[in-house]
């Protein structure tokens, strides 16, 4: 069962900053989410600034990718971000040219590429990724393991969710 919030103003009707019917739930999660992702917009700009001072924020995310999971064609990235095919062009252009990733021919079809990050890129990348994981571990150092975990348990769900 969900909580809703109630009328408690003059005349039965909602109270300043109430909304009546309103899973109180799903209004805290949208006022935390929409305060982290400003935040974590902001955070994007200084990552991409310390990897590379003509580095664009939205670019920092592809290194992220091809980190983790490795070479990939442009077409998957884009999918994989939600994004369409010349926006992805252009972000890959701008890291190729501060020789932050590069390209090969994709050996299951010649007409494509894979793009991969550079020893250069994962460097730059890697020096920042430790000194934001160094940051994280600072601001959470009161919290219990277990908390963070479930915290990278819920978000990795909804990440998930999100992309279907």
């Amino acid at each position: 069962m969900h909580e809703t919030s109630t009328p408690s103003g003059e005349g039965g009707g909602p109270g300043p900053g109430e909304c009546t019917g309103v899973d109180r739930a799903f209004l805290a999660l949208e006022r935390e989410l929409s305060v982290f992702l400003r935040r974590a917009r902001a955070s994007s700009g200084e990552l991409a600034r310390q990897v590379h001072p003509d580095l664009e924020p939205a670019a920092y995310g592809l290194l992220v990718r091809l980190e983790e999971a490795g070479q990939q064609r442009a077409t998957d990235l884009a999918a994989y971000f939600g994004v369409g095919k010349a926006t992805m062009s252009r972000q890959l252009r701008a890291l190729y040219d501060l020789g932050l990733v590069d390209r090969e021919p994709d050996p299951a079809d010649g007409r494509a590429s894979l793009v991969q990050i550079t020893d250069e890129g994962r460097a730059r990348f890697t020096r920042v990724r430790d000194a934001r994981r160094t940051l994280y571990m600072s601001k959470l150092a009161d919290w219990d393991r277990a908390e963070i975990a479930e915290l990278a348990r819920l978000l990795h769900q909804l990440n998930e969710r999100a992309e279907a």
